[in-house]
């Protein structure tokens, strides 16, 4: 059986960003038990030239619910300025999007099998892809890179976090 639009995207996507709001409950669960402020970690990042934890929260939202929202309507749409969320808004936010994800149905991702995706930023070449190229070569890519990130900011301020706790919910066929 090959592998739908739909298998290969809105799966994916939500075992991670669930297994992110874990991430982030043992993150507050860490500042808790360390009587330290939660939003220490919210501009923490690995590197100085590198964005912030909470950028890649962010981007861990955008890159799913955007990213099938791209695939349905045709047209990627950057965020634009983003929120300056605190760390009780980063829950929120992950937690909206798994809610988000949870609403698509496999006829409406699968309708847009071959369709294209259209990205464009000012000043920079437009770029068409298929649903299924913009996908696995921009999409998951994206989304994996900033969730593996805030995973690792976590960890480099002390947060207990293990591999189990990144990859969350696997799909087992039983």
């Amino acid at each position: 059986m090959a592998l739908s639009l739909f298998d290969a995207s809105v799966p994916s996507y939500l075992q991670t960003v669930e297994a992110f709001g874990g991430v982030l409950k043992k993150g507050l669960a860490f500042c808790e038990d360390n009587d330290l402020d939660p939003e220490t970690l919210v501009e923490a990042r690995i590197f100085t030239d590198m964005h912030p934890f909470r950028f890649q929260v962010q981007q861990v939202a955008f890159h799913s619910v955007g990213a099938a929202r791209a695939i349905l309507t045709g047209a990627l749409h950057l965020p634009g300025q983003t929120p300056q969320y605190d760390y009780a808004g980063l829950q929120a936010l992950i937690a909206e999007a798994a809610e988000t994800l949870k609403a698509l149905t496999r006829e409406e991702i699968d309708a847009r099998s071959g369709a294209e995706v259209v990205f464009e930023i000012p000043g920079r070449p437009t770029r068409v892809f298929t649903a299924e190229a913009f996908l696995t070569s921009f999409s998951l890519p994206n989304f994996y890179f900033h969730a593996a990130t805030a995973y690792d900011i976590l960890r480099s301020k002390g947060v207990p976090l293990g591999k189990i706790d990144y990859i969350g919910a696997v799909r087992l066929a039983i």
